[in-house]
């Protein structure tokens, strides 16, 4: 379920872009900042703004039907991905490749089903674009796992390049405890 909300309003019928064959993507892109220029126009946010938050709501929605490619699309070479809190997991990773092998790998590798975003709220203001999402899967050791994320990117040149990310440690540093990595 999407729950997308642009400030004065949703898109007018006829502006959102169709969604993208994988075969696409640089025409996507383009199709997609076209449809976020109209966007933005009639609910009187800046093109940029409409274009980072309708890049990350499609990359959003490619995931929440099966896709895998998530944060090769949003996140820039260099980002700096903060994960708030106190805990083992807290901290902040330097690089996409930093990030994934020291946090979302070893995560990943104790799920039986990938993180799947089951609702989700978009926003966007100037270059930064906030994600409210509830995400779902399966531990490796069958037991259910649910967390609600709150993700704040900083965009630049359409890809984020800086996050912050706000999420239960507790059950996500659970998994990571109780469940061995698979090999």
């Amino acid at each position: 379920m999407s729950n997308t909300i642009l400030p004065g309003g949703h898109c007018p019928a006829g502006t959102a872009p169709a969604r993208p064959g994988l075969r696409a993507r640089r025409g996507f892109a383009i199709a997609v900042l076209a449809a976020a220029s109209a966007c933005a126009a009639a609910a009187g946010m800046p093109a940029e703004t409409a274009g980072n938050r309708q890049l990350v709501d499609a990359a959003f929605q490619r995931w929440a039907t099966g896709g895998s490619g998530f944060f090769d699309e949003v996140l820039d070479d260099d980002v700096v991905w903060t994960i708030a809190g106190s805990g083992p997991s807290a901290g902040t990773y330097r690089g996409r490749q930093a990030f994934v092998e020291r946090a979302v790998a070893p995560f990943v590798a104790r799920l039986a089903t990938p993180i799947k975003p089951v609702s989700r709220q978009v926003w966007a203001d100037g270059d930064h674009v906030i994600v409210r999402w509830n995400g779902e899967a399966t531990a490796g050791d069958g037991q259910p796992y649910r967390n609600s994320y709150v993700w704040i990117f900083r965009m630049r040149g359409g890809r984020a390049v800086e996050a912050t990310a706000f999420l239960d440690l507790a059950a996500y540093d659970d998994v990571l405890r109780r469940v061995p990595a698979r090999r």
